[in-house]
């Protein structure tokens, strides 16, 4: 049984599950208010590993970006995808994060025995699969996973920050600061914004009231 805390500082190891690749999961983006929720699935080389892979959140960015190149550099396979604010919008936010998710786990060049998802939900798949909760600091493939997927979506933020620099998004990569909710008082939603969430929804629906029939 996995113990639920260690006092060990490198990440545990699963010995339980069948031999062949194993494939880590995560995302990044499920809490902004802006923009695309990203997914990545990686399936690490044993014989190359990658010393300092953690939680994303708890790199500093240039760290994360080191970590993503070798990342990408090392794994035997990996993937990014992403569900659109569209998506996002139609689905809800934790349909379109599973939707991510599986196609994050499609897009792997080779096919793994076993899908490891940080969190506690799984995507339907095709392959077994397993959610563990703090999985991006307990699995290294999740913690790569949680790397790029991290990554993915703030350059995303910085390009979009270059299309709409009255929003912000290279600072707050879409989060509901008190700069963003300003910027978006005074501006209005962009395109990118999701319009599904209650923030978002508010200012528009604040907008139309104001505007004369």
């Amino acid at each position: 049984m996995r113990s639920k805390k260690s006092s060990l500082p490198e990440q545990v190891s699963l010995p339980w599950h069948p031999p062949g690749l194993i494939a880590g999961v995560d995302e990044a983006g499920r809490g902004p208010l802006v923009g695309p929720v990203v997914a990545a699935a990686v399936i690490l080389d044993d014989l190359r590993p990658i010393a300092g892979l953690a939680d994303s959140k708890k790199l500093t960015e240039a760290r994360r970006e080191k970590l993503f190149d070798e990342i990408r550099a090392k794994a035997l396979c990996c993937s990014i995808a992403e569900a659109s604010v569209e998506e996002i919008d139609q689905l809800n936010i934790l349909q379109a994060t599973m939707l991510a998710m599986r196609r994050a786990v499609q897009g792997l060049r080779l096919k793994p025995v076993m899908v490891l998802v940080d969190g506690n939900r799984i995507p339907t798949l095709d392959i077994p699969a397993e959610a563990i909760v703090k999985g991006d600091a307990l699995v290294q493939s999740i913690s790569a996973a949680s790397i790029l997927a991290k990554v993915h979506r703030d350059r995303w933020c910085r390009q979009v920050h270059e299309q709409y620099p009255q929003y912000g998004f290279a600072g707050h990569k879409g989060y509901g600061t008190a700069a963003h909710m300003a910027a978006l008082q005074a501006h209005g939603a962009s395109i990118y914004h999701r319009r599904s969430f209650a923030p978002v929804a508010k200012v528009l629906a604040s907008a139309a009231e104001r505007t004369p029939v």
